[in-house]
């Protein structure tokens, strides 16, 4: 690992950005036109929020948005991933659209533009429109119809400006999370019975890609949370808990993606839900996939009792982030090395599309906020990406997550990975140090010739 906070070197070209999501950010949940999304359903939930709080404002970027673009000029990113949310533009799911939710994007591009900053607009993360929740979510195979009529109106409307695409962030997420366990909107405990739902968000990212190749896009990739998973113990129990996780979170998605299949042990699952030709339209080119990064997960058998066939347990041994992440660097220079050997041909260019760490430090007497472990966290999971550039590995750049404090899907206000404290009552931003860091990081970069 590096000295804490040493800037390490990438090859000329490399893009350094910061990504959100639209429901983390832009709050205006009631504001010109929006409808509303499972998210905002689910905060309402008692004690499915952490802190009890909601996006209803989050950090106003809706209305601040000049702002926040000056803050990534000053910082000096070359990209920007954002969100569109979907039941701002398109308010019930499907139909009607929302052209005053188009406008605010409009205005964002235009301003990253301006600033010199490449605009990457993911269409999906996490917002999906309650209406189409009412008739079955992501379980109902109408969804990804709704989905492609809303990729097109975005592609439309944007495409003449944004180059750089993802259709579907973290679908193993939104699925397993949503759907199996409950832990995050929707808020449904199907296990097994979430199937469909992981099959319908990955057949809506293959829509999706093909929505924005017809709209023109030139590069369009995924954005999908992977993590190693660990055995809690050598017990066969635990290690045939953790195979199953892992085959689930990392291989459904991947071979997917790639290789136009399920994994074989899992095949049988998925036999009820998928119609002809699917495989095939899940299997878009890719211009890069995307990896979202932020610790390993260790895996034991299910507890007794429970309804769920597995227990996430706590990684002891490292250093936790403040929601109990285990910090572990060298696990994203493995990760990289093994899947790109194992993918070979089949895999795209890498772009690491989130990597970050919460860690909730207030601003001392002087108003500064001295967030070293953020530094840190940072240093050596950047110099774990140039471990593997060094081995051989196509990485194409990192996306830090993220800018702002904001709200934190099921951690509400506590998840803090910002670089950019925001004040809770006034909404004044103030970059912390770790955001001069990643500022001297990107202007110390060797520049293409």
């Amino acid at each position: 690992m590096n000295d804490a906070g040493a800037i390490p070197q990438f090859p000329p070209g490399f893009v350094f950005g910061t990504a959100s999501s639209a429901y983390l950010i832009e709050g205006a949940t009631a504001e010109d036109g929006r409808g509303e999304c499972i998210w905002d359903v689910f905060s309402r939930r008692e004690g499915a929020i952490s802190d009890g709080s909601t996006a209803d404002v989050a950090v106003d970027h809706y209305h601040r948005v000049a702002e926040d673009v000056d803050l990534l000029r000053r910082l000096g990113a070359s990209a920007y991933r954002f969100s569109v949310s979907w039941p701002r533009v398109m308010p019930g799911g499907r139909g009607a659209v929302n052209e005053r939710g188009l406008d605010f994007y409009d205005r964002l591009v235009d301003r990253l533009l301006e600033a010199g900053i490449t605009p990457t607009a993911t269409l999906y993360s996490g917002d999906l429109p309650q209406a189409l929740e009412d008739d079955g979510g992501w379980l109902n195979r109408a969804t990804v119809e709704a989905f492609a009529e809303y990729a097109r109106v975005v592609a439309a409307r944007l495409g003449d400006r944004v180059e750089e695409w993802v259709p579907v962030q973290d679908p193993n997420v939104a699925a397993f999370l949503g759907y199996g366990v409950g832990e995050w909107a929707p808020g449904r405990r199907l296990g097994f019975a979430a199937i469909p739902a992981v099959h319908h968000l990955l057949l809506a990212h293959g829509r999706g890609a093909i929505a924005l190749r017809g709209a023109g896009a030139t590069t369009i990739g995924c954005a999908t949370h992977h993590s190693p998973v660990w055995p809690m113990s050598e017990d066969p129990a635990d290690v045939g808990a953790a195979k199953l996780v892992d085959a689930v979170w990392n291989a459904v998605p991947l071979e997917a993606m790639l290789l136009g299949r399920y994994p074989e042990d899992l095949c049988s699952l998925f036999d009820e839900v998928v119609a002809p030709g699917d495989l095939a339209t899940i299997r878009q080119p890719l211009d890069f996939y995307g990896i979202n990064f932020f610790a390993p997960q260790r895996i034991g058998a299910a507890a007794e009792g429970s309804d769920i066939p597995m227990q996430v347990v706590p990684l002891l041994g490292h250093p936790a982030t403040d929601v109990g992440w285990a910090v572990v660097p060298a696990a994203l220079r493995e990760w990289l090395i093994v899947t790109r050997a194992r993918y070979r041909a089949a895999m795209p260019p890498l772009v690491i599309t989130e990597c970050g760490a919460a860690y909730d430090l207030p601003p001392g007497d002087d108003g500064v906020v001295d967030d070293e472990p953020r530094i840190a966290y940072l240093a050596a999971h950047m110099e774990a990406v140039a471990a593997a550039i060094r081995r051989g590995v196509d990485i194409r750049g990192f996306y830090a997550y993220t800018l702002l404090d904001g709200w934190d899907w099921d951690d509400g206000f506590q998840g803090k990975y910002g670089f950019v404290h925001v004040d809770r009552a006034t909404l004044a931003r103030v970059p912390k140090r770790s955001f001069q860091w990643y500022a001297d990081v990107i202007a110390g970069q060797e520049q293409p010739a």
